[in-house]
Parts: C-alpha cells; sequence; structure tokens
C-alpha cells in the first residue's frame, strides 16, 4: 500500500505556514505544518514520504541543525530550505549536507509548487526503485548457507569442477546445488543470475 507523499512545513511565523497551507491545498498536495523544529522531530515517522520545506532561522534548533539531527538519525528526506535570511554561504553549506534546493523569500507560487512536484517525483522514482531492488535481493534470501557460499563462485564464472576442487566435494554435489540456486532465484542461466548479484551490490569473487 502506497502513502501518499506529504510536504512538510516547518516555519514558526504563523502567517507563512498558514500561506503555504493555502497554496499548497489549492494545488492539491498534502501537507502537515510545524512552528518548529522540535515539534517536527517529535512526531515525524520514518515511514512517511514527502519533502521537507524548511526555514533556517528558528528559535531553538534552525534548519541548519535540523538538517544535521535528521543525518544524524539516518532520515533520508529531501530538504528544501525557504527563508528570508539566506546567505552564499548559508546555501552552500545546506547543499553540501544534502539539501535538494535553497530558496529565498518570496518565491512565486507557480514555481514553489513545480519545484516541490518535480522533488517528490524524483523521491517516488528512488523509492520506486529501491523496492524493486530490494524485490530482487529478497529472492537471495531463500538461499541455504551452502548455497550463499557457493554463489559468488558461481557468478565469477567458475565451472562445477573448479568449484568441487576448490572446495573439496564432489562434482555431482555442485552440480546440485549450482541447480537449485538458479531454480529458487528464479534466474533463467548464468547471465540472469550475475545481474541479480550486482542489482544486489554483491561483488563476485
Amino acid at each position: 500500500m502506497n502513502i501518499q507523499p506529504c510536504v512538510f512545513i516547518v516555519d514558526d511565523d504563523d502567517a507563512v505556514r498558514d500561506s503555504l497551507g493555502l497554496v499548497f491545498e489549492t494545488a492539491g498536495l498534502v501537507y502537515r505544518t510545524f512552528e518548529s523544529a522540535e515539534h517536527f522531530l517529535e512526531t515525524y515517522s520514518p515511514d512517511t514520504p514527502g519533502c521537507l520545506l524548511l526555514d533556517m532561522s528558528m528559535p531553538g534548533l534552525n534548519g541548519d541543525e535540523l538538517q544535521v539531527e535528521l543525518i544524524r538519525r539516518n532520515i533520508h528526506l529531501p530538504i528544501i530550505f525557504l527563508t528570508a535570511y539566506g546567505d552564499i554561504s548559508m546555501s552552500v553549506r545546506a547543499m553540501k549536507a544534502g539539501a535538494v534546493d535553497f530558496l529565498t523569500k518570496p518565491v512565486p507560487s507557480k514555481q514553489l509548487i513545480e519545484r516541490i512536484q518535480e522533488v517528490l517525483k524524483h523521491e517516488a522514482q528512488i523509492q520506486e526503485q529501491n523496492r524493486a531492488k530490494q524485490a530482487l535481493c529478497d529472492r537471495l534470501n531463500c538461499l541455504t548457507p551452502r548455497e550463499l557460499e557457493l554463489l559468488p563462485l558461481i557468478v565469477a564464472g567458475k565451472s562445477n569442477k573448479e568449484i568441487a576442487r576448490q572446495l573439496g566435494v564432489s562434482y555431482r554435489t555442485i552440480e546440485i546445488h549450482r541447480a537449485r540456486v538458479l531454480k529458487k532465484t528464479g534466474a533463467a542461466n548464468l547471465v540472469d543470475l550475475v545481474r541479480l548479484y550486482e542489482a544486489c551490490q554483491l561483488t563476485p569473487i
């Protein structure tokens, strides 16, 4: 079940939050507002996709500090900074830390909506790629420890005789294991198995 992405607005200015909320509501975007970085951290669930529209200057944790805290918590939420008090060094620092954009208020509503939609679309593509990769890697989870031990030798192109000699077992044993590996992973041949192996970012011996 796909969760609809949400735009998280973190800004200490009530008028800014209300204005942005109206813009996003009109554009059909799901959004939530937070008056502080602390409030956001208390309620945010990493399972919820979306992007963070973040002010830089706020009481308590500022935008910089919230970005650092999200990195520390290993939360990968795309951040668009939207601030009235930005400068070049501030924007460079934020972008180097992983922010996807740094905008200075006021930003035309159309421009802001288009940028957010681009970020959400890109994020959805990444999520889909991650799901596809996980589905591939799950096919390796059905292998036994012995089959996982043989897997890098098989994808390295070693013959059954070479593997049998290296491990000190019979040729027939390796032949059976190879057939089971192909069947369990759904690989039609060695080329398919290598692609699966590489897709899971594993490196043949």
